[in-house]
């Protein structure tokens, strides 16, 4: 099953939109983000474009108006990434938003429709590896 995940602002910005496919149609919040990390990291990877656009800023770069840009161009550890986001998480670094619901759990059971609904609301500059 597809589901599109967007990040948007306090104010219902949409700021980008992201596909991700899931096997089965319930997931935990954790398999949500740590999925959403790992697209995130392997598209980047791939292409080493200049600018990464992402949950978790990666280290070693800077914020700017396209996204991160890393100070050398380097592939991003996923798995750091990812225990890096679930943190963030945990800590309020960002809402998670299921259906216009706020998520407080990594192991929230969500059952994905066609019609879920799942923005990422960011709160403060995330740092990671």
């Amino acid at each position: 099953m597809f589901i599109t995940i967007k990040d948007e602002t306090i104010s219902g910005t949409i700021l980008q939109e992201l596909n991700l496919e899931f096997e089965s149609q319930t997931i935990t919040v954790k398999e949500l983000i740590s999925q959403r990390v790992l697209e995130e990291v392997a598209q980047y990877n791939k292409k080493l474009p200049k600018f990464f656009n992402g949950l978790i800023e990666p280290t070693d770069a800077e914020k700017t108006l396209n996204g991160y840009k890393l100070k050398k161009k380097a592939t991003i550890d996923g798995e750091k990434q990812v225990y890096v986001a679930l943190d963030a998480f945990q800590k309020n670094g960002y809402f998670l938003l299921i259906n216009k619901v706020q998520s407080m759990d990594l192991e929230q059971k969500i059952e994905l429709k066609e019609q879920t609904n799942i923005s990422f609301i960011k709160l403060t500059p995330l740092v990671g590896g």
